[in-house]
Formats: structure tokens, C-alpha cells, sequence
């Protein structure tokens, strides 16, 4: 029995379990919010909220103990450069999300990005001063209860797990932002629209059929 163990075990390791949810914790900050399953959105949400309190101190200890509780203090943004040889859907999608994430944290200088001739990042803001300067002034006038899930009512393809949206209060008119679609989705969509096609030309390939009789009795009359 697993008396006074608090927390969602998600099928895996300590290890495992502690780096997805930095991960994600990580990209939440940058995004403003992502979508995923049910599940890890309420494992999530309670690792965020600590880190966003430790943040509005805003002292050095503060953000030290935030330092450690993401792993690392890595870089933030690098999503919103535009590499070399992008997509207008890719380009697009970028500058939503650029937008989207200037918008909700009022971000003033946020060309912040530097790559070198090959694509490879070499300058960006770090994401826990992303998080003190931005993130927790949001929330200064509020003593918890910073993040919302919001059910989609979409199953993921491949397990048909519940999928949900975890986001900052004060994003309930921000748009969805989950990344691209992946192929099996976009192949799906494809299909459904190929299917709805048929049918609505089906019926116009059957009316000549039917009004040929009715073409054709004016003349045996005569």
C-alpha cells in the first residue's frame, strides 16, 4: 500500500517521471500552455504552482531552489526564431505562437534570438528569468491557483487517451496553441474530408439519370 505517497506514479521511473515533468514545466513558461493528457496535466499543475511561488520573492535563494527544482537553467525561445528553409505553414505557426506569448506576458523585448549561419541557437533569454520577470508578476496579487485544465473532449489517436489543455489563469481567450498536428492526425483529416467529398457529389451524378424519362415524354406524345 502506498500510504502517504502523494502523486501520479505515470507509468514510470523516478527518473523518467521528474525529467518529462521539467520538460514540460519548461514548456508551459514559454508557451503559456500545451495541451497533453489528463493525467499529466494534474501531476503537472501542482509542480508549476510551487515554482511560481518561489518566484514572486523574486531573491536570490528563490531562484536558486527554482534553478534546482527544473534541472538546469536553460534556454527559453528558441521555438521563436524562424530557421532556414521553413514552411510558410511552419513560418505561420511560429509567428502565432511569437505573438500569442509577447501578448499574454507583455514581453518587451522579446527579439531577444541569435542563431549562427547553421541554424544553431546562440543567444536567448533564460527561462528562469523568463519566469521571475514575466511569468510571476502576472500573479502577484493572487495567492495560488495559477494554472487551469481545461478538457478538449478529443481522444489522442494511438491509446484514445482524454486530451486537455493546462493553462495560465487569465488565458481563457488565448487561443490553442499544441504544436503540429501529427502525421496519422493530418492523414485522418484527409481521409474524413476525401469521404465528405464522395458524398456530396454522389447524389448530382444520379439526377440526369432521373430526368431523362421526363426528357423524353414530350416526344411520344407527339
Amino acid at each position: 500500500m502506498r500510504h502517504r505517497k502523494a502523486g501520479f506514479k505515470l507509468g514510470r521511473t523516478t527518473a523518467h517521471r521528474q525529467a518529462m515533468l521539467r520538460n514540460m514545466a519548461a514548456s508551459l513558461f514559454e508557451h503559456g500552455q500545451i495541451t497533453t493528457t489528463i493525467p499529466k496535466a494534474k501531476a503537472l499543475q501542482p509542480f508549476v504552482e510551487k515554482i511560481i511561488t518561489k518566484a514572486k520573492r523574486g531573491d536570490l535563494h528563490s531562484r536558486r531552489l527554482v534553478i534546482s527544482m527544473l534541472g538546469q537553467d536553460r534556454r527559453a525561445f528558441a521555438w521563436a526564431h524562424i530557421p532556414k528553409g521553413a514552411t510558410e505553414e511552419q513560418r505561420e505557426s511560429i509567428e502565432e505562437q511569437r505573438e500569442f506569448v509577447e501578448g499574454f506576458f507583455d514581453i518587451p523585448d522579446s527579439d531577444q534570438i541569435e542563431r549562427n549561419r547553421y541554424g544553431e541557437l546562440r543567444k536567448a533569454p533564460r527561462i528562469v528569468k523568463h519566469i521571475f520577470d514575466n511569468v510571476a508578476p502576472r500573479f502577484e496579487d493572487r495567492a495560488g491557483g495559477y494554472t487551469r485544465i481545461v478538457k478538449l473532449g478529443q481522444h489522442r489517436l494511438g491509446d484514445a487517451a482524454q486530451l486537455c489543455v493546462i493553462q495560465f489563469v487569465g488565458n481563457e481567450e488565448g487561443p490553442e496553441i499544441g504544436g503540429q498536428p501529427s502525421t496519422r492526425r493530418r492523414t485522418a483529416d484527409r481521409r474524413t474530408a476525401f469521404a465528405a467529398k464522395l458524398r456530396k457529389d454522389a447524389p448530382k451524378a444520379e439526377a440526369p439519370a432521373a430526368e431523362a424519362p421526363e426528357a423524353d415524354a414530350p416526344e411520344a406524345e407527339s
